[in-house]
């Protein structure tokens, strides 16, 4: 499965898009938008002042410009607040709707950080699972490499303990339709050999 999670700097990523944990107003947060903005330059900015506010969950896309890759996502976080005011569907959206529009604009590879753990609180635990479990389950239908880019190698252990685990339900899986698509040109042969209609 095209899935990777990395210890790595996420603006130095030879992807074609990267995800920005970006601020709901269009200025320059800190952390990951920090250090996405300097590289990029002030074209990003720009750009993003251009898509003006984004709702939790949203997500929105601009050039790289200074960046190697060349799109930025940006996408709004939720701010932890206990789990009891649906700070994970929210985060889930987040991935969704940053995969969505990298597949829309053709996007082959993809890095993310670990959306929503630093400045805004979600646990790491929770945050990884989530990241996994959304990546993965956008993974079983299109054909793209994503990368989780994560800062401390525990991150990396906790991280892969649950790839590990669904990597295997994917499999799984594709296994299953590649399975139905040879069952179904079996079927397929038979009835045109029936009707008299097979040709080699």
């Amino acid at each position: 499965m095209p899935f990777k999670i990395v210890r790595n700097d996420l603006t130095k990523m030879q992807v074609d898009a990267i995800v920005n944990t970006a601020n709901p107003r269009p200025v320059v947060g800190a952390g990951t938008d920090a250090g996405i903005h300097a590289k990029a330059g002030p074209g990003l900015l720009a750009a993003r002042q251009k898509i003006g506010a984004l709702d939790v969950g949203e997500a929105a896309i601009t050039p790289g410009f200074d960046l190697d890759a060349a799109y930025v996502i940006h996408t709004v976080g939720p701010v932890w607040r206990g789990g009891q005011y649906g700070e994970e569907s929210s985060l889930r959206r987040c991935y969704r709707a940053s995969l969505e529009l990298a597949a829309q604009y053709g996007c082959k590879s993809v890095a993310f950080p670990l959306i929503s753990s630093g400045i805004f609180g979600y646990p790491k635990d929770r945050a990884l699972r989530v990241a996994v479990d959304t990546i993965g389950e956008f993974l079983m239908e299109h054909d793209m490499t994503v990368y989780l880019v994560v800062f401390t190698r525990a991150d990396v252990q906790i991280g892969c303990k649950l790839f590990c685990g669904i990597a295997e339900y994917i499999a799984d899986r594709a296994e299953m339709r590649l399975m139905r698509r040879e069952e179904r040109y079996v079927n397929r042969t038979v009835v045109c050999r029936a009707a008299g209609r097979f040709e080699l």
